[in-house]
């Protein structure tokens, strides 16, 4: 098993970009943990619509809307992840400084396209 991936703000809808990430990686053989607004179950993974304190997640990959980051940065900082993947749409300069204040790595890429290339 590889690293841990945290997807943050995952869809049950099979057309969302956060879902096919969230299928990608699994078929990747990435150990993967999701948060998203709506209870489920996508490619074995249970989707929690409660914050919980993962442990050891290497890479957080966002699929929120900037404005919607703002109530999640002390969770995602408070995690300790290696690095932060912000997917198209999901750019956000003032949470780039506030992880590289805390030596957390960002990455402005597609997780998808990472993972077709294996460049994850």
């Amino acid at each position: 098993m590889s690293k841990k991936t945290l997807v943050f703000g995952a869809s049950l809808k099979p057309n969302r970009y956060s879902n096919r990430a969230l299928r990608k990686l699994v078929d990747c053989n990435q150990e993967t943990v999701a948060y998203g607004l709506v209870e489920g179950e996508e490619a074995s993974v249970v989707v929690d619509t409660d914050l919980k304190a993962y442990e050891n997640i290497d890479t957080v990959t966002l699929y929120l809307n900037p404005k919607r980051q703002e109530d999640y940065y002390d969770h995602i900082v408070s995690l300790k992840p290696k690095r932060v993947i912000f997917n198209p749409g999901t750019e956000n300069p003032e949470f780039y400084a506030i992880l590289e204040e805390n030596g957390i790595e960002i990455e402005v890429a597609c997780t998808l396209v990472l993972l077709s290339a294996n460049q994850y």
